[in-house]
């Protein structure tokens, strides 16, 4: 009898979820005109993405966003500066974005891609089965590359990603484009590391000029923050490395009052929409240059109206990830828990070794030389950087 209840029990169950499932809507057959209703209020450009990979329907129905399209600009060469050119250069600005990949519930790591994302423009002339809307080419070491959809997975944006390509570019450092609105106009003034020398232009002109200030020795960390560049310059050993902030309008160079003087390696990280400038300075231990555990690092932020860098412990709930398309910054937040990725941390996706870890503030590493007041491996959750290009893919372990 109890095995008849168990099998009567069983069936109901059987039917339930089958009834259950039956009655789940189909998305693909909503009325056009309530589709044209949540068109025009949809405005967060992935999704977007992911209404148009519903069905054709849906996509024939959302209209490409904007946002995704890869802008360029055809600028003069300055191959040749100080002689003028007639050739042309191209500056590209991608959007960026941190893209989580959908794993199990219970899976014991999650995978990320970090890098440019854009809309592939034969799209609308390609009918598809089954429609990729947002995708990333992945390339890892032993396998062919991979297209991989980005319809099921979580997508962060992280602005922008700007590359000069064309006549000269080869031999630009770095750069960076602050957006300007002067007399009711928009306008962009480029500033970039040539050679040993910084050249900038500004839209309305469309001329390149030098940088008031001396030759650059080295210089491959250009950012933006609040109207203004900021840059850091240093010899070839980095063994002397200062910031300064560079006028946009009189191309005049300042230095910043400097943290320590001690041999390290800094990286500047805008975050929010100029909320906030942060410098990170990593020091690396020459006794023992391999072993990557024994590095540090102090985090500072700008004190804009002073010009001072004020040591700081604590990032919130911010992500800071530095290495390839420039340093950039999330709110741990927005990602579900568990996945590996928490806030008030910094993740390098430039060691040199595929295996890493997050750096924390006030690790305890059970070695009483070790000073706990700075930045360190956490030693949480294993990262291993899959690929670099042309995206920078990594797994996290939970």
């Amino acid at each position: 009898m109890l095995e008849s209840a168990t099998k009567k029990k069983t069936s109901s169950s059987s039917s339930s979820s089958s009834s259950s499932s039956s009655v789940m809507p189909d998305w693909s057959r909503l009325p056009e005109e309530l589709l044209n209703i949540v068109s025009k209020n949809v405005e967060d450009c992935f999704d977007i993405v992911h209404a148009r990979s519903v069905c054709n329907f849906w996509r024939s129905t959302f209209p490409p966003p904007c946002m995704l399209g890869r802008q360029s600009y055809s600028l003069p060469s300055f191959a040749n500066l100080p002689k003028e050119s007639k050739d042309l250069c191209t500056l590209e600005k991608t959007p960026l974005f941190l893209f989580k990949a959908q794993t199990p519930p219970h899976a014991s790591a999650s995978e990320y891609f970090l890098g440019g994302i854009r809309r592939d423009e034969s799209e609308d002339q390609t009918e598809l089965p089954s429609p990729i809307q947002c995708s990333v080419k992945v390339k890892i070491p032993g396998s062919d590359p991979t297209l991989m959809n980005m319809r099921d997975g979580q997508i962060l944006p992280l602005g922008h990603h700007y590359r000069m390509t064309g006549c000269g570019s080869k031999d630009y450092s770095a750069l960076a484009v602050l957006q300007l609105q002067e007399e009711g106009r928009e306008e962009f003034i480029v500033l970039l590391g040539f050679r040993s020398f910084f050249l900038a232009l500004r839209s309305s002109e469309m001329k390149w000029k030098l940088v008031m200030g001396f030759v650059a020795p080295l210089s491959d960390e250009i950012v933006t923050f609040r109207r203004s560049f900021y840059v850091i310059l240093g010899d070839a050993s980095r063994t002397m490395m200062h910031t300064f902030r560079v006028d946009p309008f009189s191309l005049r160079m300042t230095p910043l009052m400097p943290v320590k003087p001690m041999v390290s390696v800094k990286y500047l990280v805008p975050c929010g929409n100029d909320e906030e400038l942060f410098m990170v300075e990593k020091f690396i231990s020459h006794s023992n240059a391999s072993d990557l555990s024994r590095s540090t690092c102090i985090v500072c932020r700008l004190r804009e109206e002073t010009g001072l860098w004020v040591e700081v412990s604590d990032l919130g709930d911010r992500v800071l990830f530095i290495g390839r398309f420039g340093n950039v910054s999330c709110s741990a937040k927005e990602l579900p828990d568990g996945c590996g990725v928490s806030g008030n941390s910094i993740l390098f996706t430039n060691e040199s070794d595929n295996g890493t870890y997050a750096y924390k503030y006030g690790v305890d590493t059970g070695r009483v030389e070790d000073d706990p007041n700075c930045w360190r491996f956490s030693g949480e959750n294993r990262v291993t950087i899959l690929s670099t290009s042309p995206v920078v893919s990594f797994r996290v372990e939970h």
